[in-house]
């Protein structure tokens, strides 16, 4: 029995070893939706992508993750495992009055680097985005967590072929050579520099297919009929785009290429994803304002695949709910550094579920909703927090809005289930949503919202108070002449619960023996009839 137990530990022993050395590899396409991705269910207009399809036979593709809108929020969630407002990157980086991520967060880098039981050689390459462009800020990467860092600080590169890159602190110089060959190249001279003495973590983040649209490089796409004249791309944006994702894959290639030649291929796990969905002149849906910068699904639903030698049966499609920031533990537990949250400081919640156990086939999910949100410095009517399950989507903007989705029979939003009574599946699941995000965030999702904005006949102004009410409300009317008001008090079902009749200028309704929960309210003052939502504790 003895010998059977230290045979067995030995094993473990020497299988976390391997787990450990495993190298990873983090590539990150710039506002990439999946309906370019013909691999994805609602490919449309696809673009050439063999190498990065390649993954697919040796990993997990998975069908519902989430990012954040834009690209700053998604990057700061990836490094640190933490929601947005824990972070304050609310949105893209672009301008001083724009939070940007503390270097005093806790991440992947730091982690690999001063607490794993491997020490990772680790390089953040491409596009960074998390801080401002100054003198001070250059060595930032390094300072959180990062043996070397090359690329561009700015969201968006003025010129692929004309752009400033910066090294390892160092001032940035002029570079024209193809910014997306560039990347892939310096890359691999990374790599090279490393040379197998060490496992790598390279994070490596293109700037492609992000604006400004252009001609490739002819070697690096198939796409005909392209000038590349600024007239041409006006007119043809969605066949640019798709060269540069061509581009991109073409030289992802070549890194795979060169992975294989060093004998790191088959021991290195890819991990492939969007950092957000596509921008407005290339979006392929009716209502192309619900795309990048918004919570809805075109805004937030990427791209995503893990492949490699961590994965167990590969080959597998999975429709669990992934988020972003869940790269975060999934990367570090990639590494063998499965007690990472000894490494968090207290007071530093980190939201980041591993997804290992999926990759091991251990599991089918490994957690119950996603989250993502969006804030601004000014007032955007897009901001906004949001949550799904499997089967519903709650959106809470903060100007008070909800909406509600039954997405596995409304993947495209067209129907908003809060304009009409919900069933009792839908509303079992708004309940559920609104809570989860109650507690997570603290903002009272639960709270009400104007569900009908009608207000013909109406002359003056009401307020429902106090909302959430524990049981008595008031119906305050501003208004010069008190008229009749009917209140009639429905739940999400649509059944009516309650009703009360009254003048103002402040009618009382007793609602102690409602049950608690969300509620809809109509009234009917004079020819004026509106909605509000109510919330008894």
């Amino acid at each position: 029995m003895k010998k059977i137990l230290l045979h067995t530990l030995v094993f473990l022993a020497c299988t976390s070893q391997i787990i450990a050395q495993q190298n990873i590899l983090l590539i990150i396409a710039d506002d990439l939706g999946t309906d370019y991705c013909g691999f994805y269910e609602d490919a449309q207009d696809t673009a050439n992508m063999p190498h990065i399809r390649s993954l697919l036979g040796k990993g997990v593709r998975f069908t519902n993750a989430w990012s954040n809108p834009t690209c700053s929020p998604t990057r700061a969630g990836m490094l640190t495992g933490r929601y947005s407002f824990r972070t304050g990157v609310g949105t893209a980086i672009s301008g001083p009055d724009y939070p940007e991520l503390d270097t005093a967060e806790i991440t992947i880098g730091k982690l690999l680097k001063n607490a794993a039981p491997v020490t990772y050689a680790t390089a953040n390459i491409g596009k960074w985005h998390l801080n401002q462009q100054t003198p001070q800020s250059l060595v930032y990467p390094n300072l959180m967590g990062y043996d070397h860092y090359s690329g561009n600080f700015l969201g968006e590169l003025p010129n692929y072929f004309d752009w400033k890159k910066t090294v390892n602190g160092a001032s940035p110089v002029t570079v024209t050579h193809y910014a997306t060959t560039e990347t892939v190249d310096d890359a691999i001279q990374w790599l090279d520099e490393v040379n197998g003495s060490q496992p790598f973590f390279l994070w490596l983040a293109f700037n492609a297919p992000h604006t400004p649209f252009h001609l490739p490089p002819d070697s690096l796409h198939t796409v005909p009929g392209l000038t590349g004249a600024q007239m041409h791309i006006n007119q043809n944006p969605k066949k640019y785009f798709r060269a540069m994702t061509e581009a991109m894959d073409t030289e992802i290639g070549r890194l795979f290429q060169w992975l294989d030649q060093q004998g790191q291929l088959d021991n290195t796990n890819i991990i492939f994803i969007g950092d957000n969905g596509n921008l407005k002149r290339v979006s392929q849906i009716p209502d192309t304002s619900r795309g990048k910068g918004t919570i809805y699904e075109y805004g937030v639903h990427v791209p995503f695949i893990i492949a490699g030698p961590a994965v167990a049966s590969p080959g597998r499609v999975s429709d669990a709910l992934a988020s972003t920031p869940d790269l975060f533990a999934t990367i570090l537990e990639l590494a063998g550094f499965d007690n990472w949250a000894s490494g968090i400081p207290a007071g530093k919640p980190v939201d980041s579920r591993s997804l290992v156990p999926i990759l091991k086939n251990q599991g089918e999910s490994v957690r119950d909703w996603n989250f993502t949100e969006q804030f601004s410095p000014q007032s955007d009517p897009d901001d906004g927090k949001t949550m799904r399950n499997l089967a519903y989507k709650l959106i809470h903007f903060n100007d008070g809005r909800q909406e509600f989705y039954h997405l596995a029979a409304d993947p495209s939003e067209q129907t908003d289930l809060l304009l009409q009574p919900l069933d009792a599946a839908a509303a079992g699941n708004y309940d559920y949503l609104c809570n989860e995000l109650s507690q997570l965030t603290g903002i009272s999702a639960c709270d009400p919202t104007i569900l009908n904005t009608e207000t013909t006949g109406h002359d003056g102004i009401m307020t429902l108070f106090p909302n959430p009410t524990s049981g008595v409300f008031f119906l305050k009317m501003e208004d010069i002449f008190a008229r009749p008001v009917d209140i009639t008090v429905f739940d999400l079902l649509g059944r009516e619960v309650a009703k009360f009749y009254g003048n103002g200028p402040v009618l009382k309704a007793d609602g102690s023996s409602l049950a608690s929960g969300h509620y809809f309210v109509k009234i009917q003052h004079g020819e004026g009839v509106f909605w509000r939502g109510i919330v008894k504790n």
